[in-house]
């Protein structure tokens, strides 16, 4: 935060108005929601989340995907993970060593994907189609292929298992084998404000994403695993 603070500019004059000479409250003057920002204003000024140091203008929604895997599905070397989604979607840069990725059009995926994933299962891999419940019913794949539905935060009972993610600022975390949804610890933050859940990307340089609060302003608790110790989202 108070490197946010200091060097990307949506923050320096949204903190500066709230009241803020660094990136702690001053007493009586505690912003709105304790100072986060909801996520679709920071969007609307994406050139100022750059720092002025410089840095991407764009978001990433297949960030972290590699990470919570790990906790949802923990693929290994020779794996294929499939990424349900639009033509613009970039394939996950983060996946575990040894592990391919590509992007797919769910109701029309290309003749290459198919046969890719046709021979990683014929060698005895395994193949993840990552998507929301639409996309992998649409997938025309092998029956072989294994669903990791992702959830949106208002949605996280809609299944026992998957992955959680954000349109805009990626993969937050994961359904874990302890029955609960473990953030992206260490890359990701989250709190309860008064507006709902606010989020932070902690090792993300540009755009920064820090305290904000995506749409609908879902309600939910933070709590540590008693299991893992690592944070969990109580929705």
């Amino acid at each position: 935060m108070r490197s946010a603070f200091a060097t990307v500019p949506f923050y320096r004059e949204r903190w500066a108005l709230d009241g803020r000479e660094d990136p702690v409250l001053v007493p009586g003057r505690t912003g709105t929601n304790g100072g986060a920002a909801p996520l679709a204003e920071a969007v609307h000024q994406l050139v100022d989340l750059v720092p002025l140091a410089g840095g991407a203008q764009r978001t990433e929604p297949a960030r972290g995907l590699g990470r919570v895997l790990r906790t949802a599905r923990r693929p290994g070397p020779g794996d294929l993970v499939v990424l349900l989604g639009p033509d613009d979607l970039r394939p996950p840069a983060d996946l575990p060593k040894g592990v391919r990725g590509c992007v797919a059009d769910p109701d029309a995926p290309g003749p290459s994907v198919l046969r890719e994933v046709t021979a990683v299962l014929d060698r005895g891999h395994r193949v993840f189609a990552v998507g929301d419940d639409k996309a992998i019913a649409a997938f025309a794949g092998d029956p072989r292929v294994e669903a990791v539905p992702q959830r949106e935060l208002d949605s996280l009972d809609a299944g026992p298992y998957g992955v959680l993610r954000d349109p805009v600022l990626g993969y937050l975390g994961a359904f874990g084998d302890c029955g609960r949804w473990h953030l992206d610890w260490p890359h990701v933050y989250a709190r309860k404000t008064a507006g709902g859940l606010a989020f932070t990307l902690l090792r993300q340089a540009s755009p920064r994403f820090v305290d904000v609060i995506p749409a609908g302003g879902v309600r939910g608790e933070i709590a540590p695993c008693p299991r893992h110790g690592s944070p969990v989202v109580l929705a």
